[in-house]
């Protein structure tokens, strides 16, 4: 008498859920962009962090990479804003409820050019936020025109130069306020999923700028953004490695050859030397390295830059706890006498 064998168990997390529950919708982009690597990584961080997927809100503004917050996490919250505009709607729903895990996935024009204000705001006030940049150097969804982080003397599919200077999203990072800054190429999966998790440990604002092929209008010889020309000139500072709180530590490296930096949440992240005697934590060196690597034609790619100290915007304003919407009104309602001592104070 033969016995059906049983169904080999399902894959889980720390928390009991499947990978499937951190999903989105099937991808409409291009096949091969590179926008859908990143949403995979998403899917696999958040499923590997053990992170409730419903705690999670996504913001996006307008573009090929607005599209993707669709492809991960189905059941977390989300909003898709107007072009340009999400660093403000995320900024709105982390000071209403800052028990959410805020995460915006944007484009080099959402970015850089229709939102430059925008980011600039964010940035200066810190606000604890995982902000993905997905940038391909081109208007994907207006057929290929440059962006406003297309390299100067780079070429377009139709042979068009591009003579202008391009906006540095992680340099004005650095510069401005936010306290995790780093670089990545969606073809490299394995940092860029140590990055993503180290983003999530992190208390601040973290900006990841992932340099995201175009298939399309940007995947050509002299394109700078080319999955052909990161491979050629990408140069990591460091390997990454992310080691999560519920994680014991048991790899022991020699004393030198390993920097340690501990997150808010107790995590670590981990970053091996290569040839670069290079410390994240300082933000001069940050800054000089990008110039140089520039210089040479190399795109960084690792840790930029890393302040684990400074408070965050929410913390500066001393926000409650507790989601606005759920607070009583004599908490949020002002009584009488304070507002007729308002108004004598105004006469």
């Amino acid at each position: 008498m033969s016995t059906t064998p049983a169904a080999p168990p399902k894959k889980t997390n720390r928390i009991g859920l499947e990978v499937l529950n951190y999903k989105g919708a099937k991808t409409t982009l291009c096949a091969g962009c590179g926008h859908n690597a990143v949403s995979e990584r998403l899917v696999e961080c958040f499923f590997e962090m053990g992170i409730e997927p419903w705690r999670v809100a996504k913001f996006s503004g307008i573009g090929c990479s607005s599209k993707s917050p669709a492809y991960f996490l189905s059941m977390s919250h989300g909003f898709n804003s107007v072009h340009g505009r999400s660093p403000s709607v995320a900024t709105g729903a982390m000071l209403a409820n800052k028990t959410l895990l805020g995460i915006v996935v944007t484009g080099d024009g959402d970015t850089a050019s229709i939102g430059i204000g925008q980011y600039i705001h964010m940035l200066r006030r810190n606000v604890p936020l995982i902000y993905i940049i997905e940038n391909n150097g081109v208007y994907g969804l207006t057929k290929g025109q440059f962006s406003a982080t297309s390299d100067s003397g780079a070429t377009s599919k139709s042979g068009v130069v591009n003579d202008l200077q391009p906006v540095d999203c992680c340099v004005e990072a650095i510069q401005i306020g936010a306290t995790f800054v780093a670089r990545s190429f969606s073809g490299d999966k394995r940092q860029l999923l140590a990055l993503l998790k180290a983003a999530i440990a992190h208390r601040g604002l973290s900006v990841i700028d992932v340099i995201s092929p175009c298939v399309t209008f940007n995947d050509h010889e002299g394109s700078t953004k080319s999955y052909s020309y990161m491979k050629d000139h990408d140069e990591p500072l460091h390997t990454v490695d992310f080691v999560p709180y519920f994680t014991d530590i048991e790899v022991e490296i020699e004393e030198g050859q390993v920097q340690d930096i501990e997150m808010h949440d107790g995590s670590r992240l981990r970053l091996h030397k290569l040839e670069h005697d290079y410390d994240p934590t300082d933000r001069l060196k940050a800054l000089t390295t990008i110039q140089a690597s520039k210089d040479a034609k190399e795109v960084l790619t690792g840790v930029l830059y890393l302040d684990a100290t400074s408070e965050n915007f929410l913390e500066l304003l001393n926000t409650v706890d507790d989601p606005i919407a759920t607070l009583p009104q004599p908490a949020t309602r002002p009584p009488r006498e304070m507002l007729d001592s308002l108004m004598e104070e105004l006469r």
